[in-house]
């Protein structure tokens, strides 16, 4: 069973993390544009970052077989800094153009300011104006009304539910996301957000339809195993396997498909791998002998 992890932060993982997430049929994911962990003060250094989404992080997941994709967005930590904030969000257009780009995102709400709301509306204009779905990050704080917020917003804007993936999902907020029409995402972790035995129970009462389940790994404590471990405990726990695939590789293909710029039929086959490939002089390896596939 190929499987596919729709939210995963590979700038912040290593090339052993690519190597076990191969070994373990990941086959494609989804990369989105968020906070690196300490504030960014110059426009540029979005600029370098979004470059490196679509260029060497690419580039490094086609190095170990895996189809890497993009969300392009202001994160909403960030989309209260006003050194910032209103450049980036007139950068962003440059990128929402490129290839292997498949989203907005991830935006949202952080601390449910009016700056990010602000933020958050024209992010979905920039969605409406580029023809792509959008990403959203539902807040670790107050998430419920977080939720409900964002669902409003939606509406309000008479954004397409369809086209929305509302990330991050509890128990709290399951029901209301699955209210509409629009998508649904768990990010699975060590010891918060959400886990294996919770998704399964999740599953098991909800069912498979618009439901995703991701890692979301970055540079705090977290797996990026977690898509495949949790496909196990649903298998374990006697989730049918049509239900399992649809969860884990049909819906993410099936929503991120709507960008125009994600091929079903591609995705569906192997990636091809050669390590005697250079991204702008560089490769992964450092005196090994490469990889042909």
């Amino acid at each position: 069973m190929k499987l596919f992890d729709p939210h995963i932060h590979m700038t912040s993982r290593t090339t052993d993390d690519y190597e076990a997430m191969a070994a373990a049929g990941i086959a494609a994911i989804v990369e989105p544009a968020f906070w690196l962990g300490q504030p960014r003060t110059h426009v540029g250094t979005f600029d370098d970052y979004f470059l490196g989404l679509i260029g060497w992080e690419r580039f490094r997941a086609s190095q170990f077989g895996i189809r890497h994709f993009c969300t392009m967005g202001l994160n909403p930590k960030e989309a209260n800094d006003p050194r910032v904030n209103e450049a980036v969000l007139a950068l962003l257009p440059r990128y929402l153009v490129k290839d292997g780009v498949v989203a907005v995102g991830e935006i949202g709400f952080d601390d449910m300011t009016a700056v990010e709301e602000r933020c958050f509306a024209r992010q979905i204009e920039l969605a409406v104006e580029h023809e792509l779905p959008i990403l959203i990050h539902t807040p670790h704080r107050d998430k419920k009304r977080g939720t409900e917020r964002t669902i409003a917003l939606v509406k309000e804007m008479k954004f397409p539910e369809e086209r929305v993936l509302i990330d991050h999902n509890n128990e709290e907020t399951l029901p209301l996301v699955l209210d509409t029409g629009c998508w649904a995402g768990h990010s699975i972790y060590p010891d918060t957000k959400m886990d294996e035995d919770r998704m399964v129970a999740l599953v098991k009462k909800y069912g498979r339809e618009r439901i995703i389940v991701n890692s979301a790994a970055d540079w705090g404590k977290s797996d990026p195993l977690k898509v495949p471990k949790t496909a196990d405990r649903m298998r374990a726990a006697g989730i049918a396997e049509a239900d399992i695939e649809t969860i884990v590789w049909r819906n993410p293909v099936q929503f991120f498909a709507q960008s125009g710029r994600l091929d079903i039929g591609e995705v569906e086959t192997t990636g091809a791998v050669d390590q005697r490939a250079l991204f702008e002089g560089n490769s992964v390896l450092r005196g090994q002998s490469p990889v042909v596939r």
